[in-house]
């Protein structure tokens, strides 16, 4: 059966976005409002430090706007990833982005007229009582001082944000609607279209062919354009290092962490711990080797479960049945969040053809926080819902407790959030049955999963560093150079018992992360914190502390907010507890599998 065209995906498990607009046509008007409002804000060029009075109303117009902008541009975005072949909302979701470089090129006097504002002066001002309530905000702007430039290049950088996006679209377009793979097989022996989604089970056969075909037929089609990913990776690389260097930084690394109120040795302690745990990792695919009897063991070997499959039907109602009772040690109000994004379509579930591979939560301060998935009947995608869940949730309280210019978070303390929530979900599948073998099949996805986000994010953002460092270092960003230490890489990760297959030097060609800007390490050290957090959750009393850090948004540093929940993040204590429970749980599982 081919995939479903996205017509015919039945409604309830669709997002509504009629939420945010009731049709294409209140969007096309919100859209020429803001068009109109940007006219608002050339009186305030030139004058932003004439008065307290003249700050603040430049201020709040320039949220006021960026408020409206943003629901414009998530219902473009996802109304596009729905169907990314569909051209009316190609075009929606271009003129969005146009938009968006549009006000920030308009807006983009603000930071350095603050900046220029005597520091006295701006003191006083911002003991008034109508800038009071943006004193954070006025705390980081002032942070970025030395990176600010003037004015008329502030605003040339921001009308070329779209260019500087270029590559990124590019890859999506590329990776989402064009590329196209060859026929493989499927387990009931139907040669059908290989898709991402099909990929991704057909990984996790029992049948070592049918995941070599599925491996190889993949890797054809990236490896076939290898040059082009190369030339749209090389650009976008080049983009934050020029944007770095310009805003007199010493690194992208450090212009990428610094803005977000983080220490750069996040990254580099992250980096150093992990590497000192590999030991772990090839300990792990040693085991595998062993179980699944094979002399050698293949990329394409790393995700076929390592139990027998397991008597337990997983389809989305039952996972959203899971998510609901594996959540409550959160509390009720918790779980009504939840179990209102079920009830409400926040959640858009199938696959269709043309719609964006992967998954994620997305939304802005006036909209749901919505969630986009692929859904396979596997365990695997009720981890990525409790996973999305906690994003959503997160998102949900943050915008309940916070006025608007607090109502996001950083993206370091959105992964720990995301990821408390499958840790509570692998105690909740541990603690709910005893069967050893089920037990063994859920350690072996929690293994899985800890390989997933703390070492294989953690190599993928050792790749990233070393990219931005050749590329600042003027060296040519060629698909060879680049799949050459890419497999280097990948083999220290995985240790000797990984054969080197050729295709998986090319893995970099087809991940969408790269073009995020060191996004990647975040996930590993989210997943860290969580492993903390929910065990003061479930041992401790925990919740509550927890959810202040939900409700906190982005009113504080990201270290600050994190403390209160009960994580010091600038030691790395918690990185070293993480690494306790894996391999406390690869005893376990070795032990089973033994028995």
């Amino acid at each position: 059966m081919g995939q479903l065209l996205r017509k015919e995906v039945p409604e309830q498990l669709t997002w509504d976005l009629t939420t945010i607009f009731e049709s294409d046509n209140d969007w096309e008007q919100a859209f020429e409002a803001v068009k109109a409002d940007l006219k608002t804000v050339n009186q305030f060029v030139g004058h932003v430090g004439d008065s307290e009075k003249t700050l603040q109303s430049a201020l709040e117009v320039n949220l006021k706007l960026e408020r409206a902008l943003e629901k414009i541009y998530v219902y473009a975005h996802q109304i596009y990833d729905e169907d990314t072949t569909n051209q009316t909302y190609a075009a929606l979701n271009a003129r969005a982005q146009a938009l968006w470089a549009e006000v920030s090129e308009a807006t983009a006097y603000f930071q350095p007229e603050v900046l220029n504002i005597p520091d006295d002066q701006l003191a006083n001002y911002l003991k008034t009582e109508g800038l009071k309530p943006y004193a954070h905000l006025f705390e980081k702007l002032l942070a970025l001082k030395p990176h600010t430039l003037a004015a008329e290049q502030e605003a040339l950088l921001a009308g070329v944000s779209d260019i500087f996006n270029a590559s990124e679209n590019t890859f999506g377009v590329l990776d989402n609607s064009d590329i196209t793979f060859g026929d493989v097989h499927t387990e009931d022996g139907n040669v059908v279209p290989l898709t991402n989604g099909l990929y991704s089970l057909l990984l996790e056969s029992k049948s070592r062919d049918l995941r070599r075909e599925a491996f190889e037929t993949l890797y054809d089609s990236y490896i076939g354009l290898q040059n082009t990913f190369a030339s749209t990776l090389s650009s976008h690389v080049k983009g934050h290092n020029f944007l770095a260097r310009v805003r007199h930084y010493n690194s992208s690394r450090e212009a990428a962490i610094l803005p977000h109120g983080l220490p750069t040795t996040v990254f580099e302690t992250l980096r150093q711990t992990v590497d000192a745990n590999l030991p772990l990792l090839h300990r792990f695919v040693t085991l595998r080797k062993k179980i699944l009897g094979v002399s050698e063991v293949h990329s394409y070997d790393l995700y076929v479960p390592l139990v027998d499959e397991i008597d337990f039907e997983i389809t989305y109602d039952k996972a959203k049945e899971i998510v609901l009772a594996a959540l409550a040690p959160l509390g009720p109000d918790y779980v009504a969040i939840v179990q209102k994004a079920f009830d409400e379509r926040w959640i858009d579930v199938v696959e269709n053809k043309g719609k964006r591979s992967g998954a994620y939560s997305s939304g802005t301060y006036d909209t749901n926080p919505f969630i986009l998935l692929n859904w396979q009947d596997n365990l695997n995608n009720v981890y990525t819902l409790a996973h999305e869940m906690g994003h959503s949730v997160h998102s949900y309280l943050t915008r309940h407790n916070q006025v608007y210019h607090y109502g996001d978070y950083p993206i370091f303390l959105a992964e720990i959030a995301s990821t408390t929530n499958e840790s509570l979900l692998t105690d909740y599948l541990l603690k709910t049955n005893e069967d050893p073998n089920f037990q063994a099949y859920v350690l072996n996805q929690y293994l899985d999963g800890f390989k997933g986000t703390v070492f294989r994010q953690t190599q993928f953002a050792e790749f990233e560093d070393w990219i931005h460092e050749q590329s600042a270092q003027g060296q040519a960003l060629t698909a060879d150079k680049m799949s050459a230490y890419y497999g280097e890489l990948n083999q220290k990760y995985y240790g000797k018992d990984l054969f080197p297959d050729e295709e998986i030097a090319y893995e970099w060609t087809r991940i969408p992360h790269f073009y995020y800007n060191y996004y990647v390490y975040q996930y590993a050290t989210g997943e860290a914190a969580a492993t903390t957090l929910a065990d003061r959750i479930i041992n401790n009393d925990g919740a509550q502390d927890y959810k202040t850090y939900l409700k906190a948004g982005s009113s504080d540093y990201p270290l600050n907010v994190i403390a209160k929940a009960g994580v010091d993040m600038n030691h790395s204590d918690y990185l070293k507890q993480a690494f306790s429970v894996f391999e406390s749980r690869l005893n376990q599982l070795e032990s089973l599998l033994v028995k």
